[in-house]
């Protein structure tokens, strides 16, 4: 999954290092280039470091952690993510399977299958892959791995005590999105925060880190001032909220949602939103939520 951060800073003075990122636009208006925090290159600095880890754990006498993944069904999609994924697990030094099973699977059987990873003391992390088929009830599913292998964060239990601010397991997006914004040093505290998209596997948890009190047990809150922005959300509000956003976090799955006039100088944009579509050659392409051709530059 790509993620994107533009942090847009704006002066009207402007040194030799923000000249090289600054053009004259046809209206005579100078314009800086935003400064694009690499989400791919932190996420391969931030591999090296686990593999580090799991390498020094696996010396000292122990076994490497082990993952299962499961997918129900042929979704294109879903199995590229798994084998992704997977892929990722591996080369950091995770012992990583994936179980595939058909579409026609019950959702009994698929519990008894998860109930038996539980049972296995050599199998550490469990991934349901969603979304299942429509006969299956993922809520149900979801709940049937047990909290502590739970590696998406799913369970009721593990909800709840993010929900809590306790120590628990955190969806992996959610805390992809807290982890950048430590790594980059953006400053959370008493500012305002927009979380646009209250999926209860992105945005909920988002908003959840965002506004808890760092000094609590989890040590993930970022202590800043959230509002949550969805889909019944007046756009003449949602641009209102976003325009006094010290940060946005947009993760909807709306394209060019998030346009250059709803940002203000200086904010924090950090897209999440993921959608294939076709450009006008034709042929198809991964974007965000956000306008980039837009967001890239600034006028000043």
């Amino acid at each position: 999954m790509r993620h994107r951060i533009w942090l847009r800073t704006v002066s009207t003075v402007l040194n030799p290092k923000m000249r090289s990122h600054t053009y004259i636009d046809t209206l005579g208006s100078a314009r800086i280039m935003a400064r694009v925090l690499d989400g791919k290159a932190l996420a391969k600095e931030i591999k090296a470091e686990l593999k580090i880890k799991i390498h020094n754990w696996v010396s000292s006498g122990q076994r490497a952690p082990s993952l299962r993944c499961i997918i129900v069904g042929e979704d294109p999609a879903s199995h590229t993510y798994v084998k992704n994924k997977i892929a990722a697990a591996i080369e950091i030094g995770i012992e990583a399977q994936t179980l595939k099973y058909d579409e026609n699977l019950t959702e009994e059987a698929l519990i008894t299958a998860i109930e038996l990873l539980n049972e296995d003391t050599t199998v550490d992390g469990i991934l349901v892959q969603l979304p299942l088929p429509n006969n299956i009830d993922e809520r149900r599913v979801c709940n049937a791995v047990a909290p502590e292998k739970d590696v998406d964060g799913f369970h009721i239990t593990n909800v709840g005590q993010l929900c809590l601010d306790m120590p628990t397991i955190v969806p992996a997006t959610a805390l992809a999105v807290i982890e950048m914004l430590k790594r980059f040093k953006i400053e959370t505290f008493g500012r305002n925060a927009v979380v646009v998209g209250r999926s209860k596997n992105v945005g909920l948890p988002i908003a959840m880190m965002l506004h808890s009190d760092k000094n609590h047990d989890s040590g993930l809150g970022m202590d800043a001032t959230v509002t949550v922005c969805h889909r019944y959300t007046p756009p003449e509000l949602l641009q209102q909220h976003c325009r006094n956003a010290d940060i946005i976090v947009t993760a909807t799955g709306v394209p060019n949602l998030i346009k250059a006039d709803m940002i203000k100088p200086g904010a924090t944009v950090i897209d999440v939103g993921i959608t294939r579509i076709t450009d006008e050659q034709g042929k198809t392409k991964l974007v965000g939520d956000v306008d980039y051709d837009e967001t890239a530059f600034i006028k000043t």
